[in-house]
Order: structure tokens, then sequence, then C-alpha cells
């Protein structure tokens, strides 16, 4: 077992010299840690709120990748925002680990009464760290040379949000990076280029006292180099405290998940999604966990 995850994570960084570019990591409910993707979500609507998230991917591969997240956002005074974000991906275990942290900002722009414009900034960097001591096949080998760098960046975010209605345009690391640089002719040097996010949604009545609300969204996802991926997302709150529905997202191979949210006391949000996909080892599943508490 030892030997097959050396060679998984020796595959995995292979695989990555050979993209022109890598794509984000991206969590099925991504809806509640927006900052991430964008800034300026940071004391959207006046809240205060904390999130985090776990997700572990191939279920029954031992080491597989896994990914954690923590989010926050507060306001202060009437217009301004801040809050930080942070996203931690495993790759082979210990041996490939990315972790992006960014400090938010947002400004809000009364637009009329009924829709405002939140414009946001994001400051911050990733670590990237390889180590490979003790692997199978690593000694005397260039392509497996630990490392760690780290990466400055900046993004940018704009909201368009009303009660019911959201449109929201974000590159959250405008800067291109490499995660690895040469090291005794290490030649492998996967490039992070900046990635576009598009998302849009509408909240939808379906009786007159809105204990039955439809939420559809849209995600899309772009980045030079590799495919355009598009998440379709519906949920469906029942008394404000109970939302069900599902994901599809349309990479290669196409995935799906059902995702069900339970607020307790108003507050605090749990949630959970199960997503089946194929993927490079076979079809396989992945659960995604969320705790949200609003202040």
């Amino acid at each position: 077992m030892k030997i097959i995850k050396n060679i998984l994570a020796g595959a995995l960084l292979l695989f990555s010299s050979a993209l022109f570019s890598q794509q984000d990591p991206l969590f099925t409910m991504y809806r509640n840690h927006m900052n991430m993707l964008n800034p300026a979500y940071v004391g959207v609507d006046g809240e205060t709120t904390v999130a985090a998230s776990v997700r572990n991917q191939w279920s029954g591969i031992e080491d597989a990748p896994a990914t954690q997240a923590a989010s926050f956002g507060t306001t202060s005074g009437k217009n301004l925002g801040y809050g930080i974000s942070l996203v931690h991906n495993n790759t082979g275990g210990d041996y490939l680990k990315t972790t992006v942290v960014g400090i938010d900002f947002s400004y809000k722009v009364k637009m009329d009464t009924a829709l405002d414009l939140y414009l946001g900034l994001k400051a911050g960097g990733s670590f990237f760290n390889t180590n490979f001591n003790g692997a199978v096949g690593a000694i005397g080998d260039n392509a497996l040379v630990s490392s760690t760098t780290f990466n400055p960046n900046v993004g940018v975010g704009a909201l368009l949000k009303s009660k019911k209605f959201f449109m929201s345009l974000s590159i959250p690391r405008l800067l291109n990076t490499e995660n690895a640089r040469n090291i005794e002719n290490f030649t492998n040097i996967p490039v992070n280029r900046p990635h576009v996010y598009w998302s849009t949604g509408y909240d939808i009545n379906l009786n007159s006292d809105a204990t039955l609300v439809l939420k559809p969204s849209f995600l899309l996802r772009y980045v030079n180099g590799a495919p355009t991926a598009f998440d379709f997302n519906t949920m469906l709150q029942i008394q404000s405290y109970l939302e069900v529905g599902g994901m599809y997202r349309t990479t290669n191979p196409d995935a799906y998940a059902g995702i069900i949210n339970i607020t307790l006391s108003k507050r605090l949000v749990v949630g959970y999604a199960y997503e089946v996909s194929g993927d490079i080892v076979g079809a396989r599943n992945t659960n995604e966990f969320l705790l949200k508490f609003k202040f």
C-alpha cells in the first residue's frame, strides 16, 4: 500500500507539471463560502458569519485529496465589510499541500431602495509544499524534490444584490504564480493562473406565505488552459429551517450531488453534500460537510 501511495503522489505531481494551469479546489456548497470566490461578499446584508467546510474526495482511497475551508465576514459602519478566508488542500496525503489565505474588504454602493452594489478587494497569498522525504524512489530523483514556496497575490470582485436576486463576478487571484521553482534541475513547475468566477441566482416564492422557496443558482469557473466548468444548483427551502436540493457540475467527468442544509435556532446551519462522479480511479464518492453560524 505504501508503494501505491508513493506512485500515486509522484503521478499527481508529474501530471500537474504537464498542465498549462491548475484548477482551484471547489466546494459543492460554495454559496456558504462566497467570499472565498468573491471578496465583495464580506459583510453582505449587514451580517456577521463564520463558516467551516470539509470535503473528502475518492471515498475508500487512502490519502485521497481532501480540502478544508474556513471563512469569516462582518461589517464596519454602514458600507464597509471585512473578513478572511482560508482554503487548505491535501493531495496524496502529506506529499502535496496548498494553503490559500485571503483578507477581504468590501464597500457597498446603494443603487436604489431594493438594489445594492458591493465592490471587493482581496489580499493574501498561497503556500505550496511538496514533501517526498521517505517516499519510495524519491532519493536521488530530481523530479521528487521537497520544497516550500509562498506566492503573494491580490484579487477583485463585484456583487449586485437585491432581496431575491444576486449576480457575482470575481477574480480572487489576479497574478500568475509558480508553485515550485527550479531546484537542482527540478523541472516540475505547475502554474496557477487567474480564475474567473461568474455566479447568479434567484429566489422564487412557491406560495403566498413564502414557506416554500425555490433557489436556483449557477456558477461558471474559467481559467486559461483548462476546461470551463459549470455548476447548476437548485435548493428548496422549507419553513426557513430546511433546505434540500442537488447539484450538477460539467467537468470531465461530470458530477452530481444531493445537498441538505438544516438551520438550528435561526443562527446555526449544518449541511451535508454527497457527490458522485467518475475520476482517474473509477467511479468514486465525495463527502462534504458544512458548519455555519450567523451572528
